[in-house]
């Protein structure tokens, strides 16, 4: 299955937690766990958002990743299916 996770990093955070931050997710990208791939990841051009296409068939990883950046950013996650086509049907 195919997520998409849209993180939001909270306002006011401190120089600290900006390093904090950047740790996490350096750490999620140098060992992302088995059974889970990500296929795509992207930054607003504001750098107010990152969206991450991932895809697996275990959801407790989904939130596996998400626990450590808890009070660091607000992370929406959306089951989501590939568009093949908008076929006519009527």
């Amino acid at each position: 299955m195919l997520y998409m996770l849209i993180n939001r990093t909270r306002p006011g955070l401190t120089s600290e937690q900006y390093q904090e931050l950047g740790r996490l997710a350096q750490a999620f990208y140098d060992e992302i766990p088995d059974g889970l791939t990500l296929i795509g990841d992207w930054a607003a051009d504001d750098r107010s958002r990152t969206f991450a296409l991932l895809e697996t068939d275990d959801p407790t990883l989904i939130e596996r990743i998400q626990a450590p950046f808890a009070g660091l950013v607000e992370i929406e996650t959306i089951p989501v299916t590939a568009v093949t086509g908008w076929g006519g049907g009527g």
